[in-house]
């Protein structure tokens, strides 16, 4: 089934492509109707008395014409630093380690109704070495509505049913005083999905970004929240200030709910 849902979402991307290509083909598509987006990189490293590495990147593509509205997004991220090992004899010692391995991917499509209002169909697969769940994917349908779109303001909403299976990571338990791993088998549940997009340009340089995703079912509540704040310095490149917010209602013992990520990135806009 995990086969399954990353198909989806590739099927997801490939109809956001296809749909450019279906309002070229027709003569549709607009002067606005270009592939336009960004790509981030983020790089830190330390070396003497700490050794530690981070690296994350980001691609984000967007796409609007008269009748589709679409997107595609592509994050990874993945960090090495020292860490403190026991072994069965209670002798610790540090090594230098993988602490951080996520990657993420999605797109959807959009089919408008009028300037406003579109039919959506979305697709998002997780996978986190390092969270509560070690891969999560998502398909959905839904209404989209844009509620304001002006040179400075952007608000989008889009809400519908979906179907997400997911695979928790391992808890711990205590067993005669000893602790012990504790594992699931995968998880699938009908869900509740919710988006929400806002953009404004609080300067002709300077522009804050925000998304709020939420997937809600009996098992588990999946929310996200992704803001940041980018600079310009010229038309291509910009710094961006990035904070994210992943949170899981629901996660075995000795798993924390919430993990966040803050980032400082080089952005090129394509």
């Amino acid at each position: 089934m995990k086969n399954l849902l990353m198909t989806g979402v590739a099927l997801a991307a490939l109809a956001t492509f296809t749909a450019q290509a279906q309002d070229t083909s027709s003569g549709t598509q607009t002067s606005t109707g270009e592939w336009t987006g960004s790509g981030e990189v983020g790089f830190a490293s330390t070396t003497g008395n700490s050794r530690s590495q981070n690296v994350n990147a980001k691609l984000t593509l967007n796409q609007e014409t008269d009748r589709w509205k679409n997107s595609f997004f592509l994050d990874a991220l993945r960090s090495k630093g020292q860490v403190t090992v026991v072994d069965a004899q209670g002798n610790s010692e540090k090594q230098f380690d993988t602490t951080a391995n996520r990657y993420d991917f999605g797109a959807s499509a959009g089919y408008k109704l009028d300037p406003r209002s579109y039919i959506v169909t979305a697709g998002r697969y997780d996978h986190d070495d390092f969270a509560a769940y070690r891969w999560q994917g998502t398909v959905s349908i839904g209404y989209g509505y844009m509620a304001l779109k002006t040179d400075r303001t952007q608000l989008s909403f889009e809400i519908g049913p979906g179907y997400t299976e997911y695979q928790p990571a391992t808890g711990t338990q205590t067993v005669n005083g000893v602790e012990v791993p504790l594992k699931e088998p995968r998880q699938s549940q009908v869900v509740a999905r919710g988006l929400v997009n806002y953009k404004y340009r609080i300067t002709d340089n300077t522009a804050f970004d925000e998304t709020f995703l939420m997937e809600s079912g009996t098992k588990n509540t999946y929310l996200q929240n992704d803001a940041g704040l980018a600079v310009s310095m010229t038309k291509k490149f910009a710094i961006k200030i990035g904070f994210q917010v992943r949170h899981n209602s629901n996660v075995l013992p000795g798993i924390r709910r919430t993990d966040t990520l803050t980032t400082t990135n080089l952005v090129y806009n394509l």
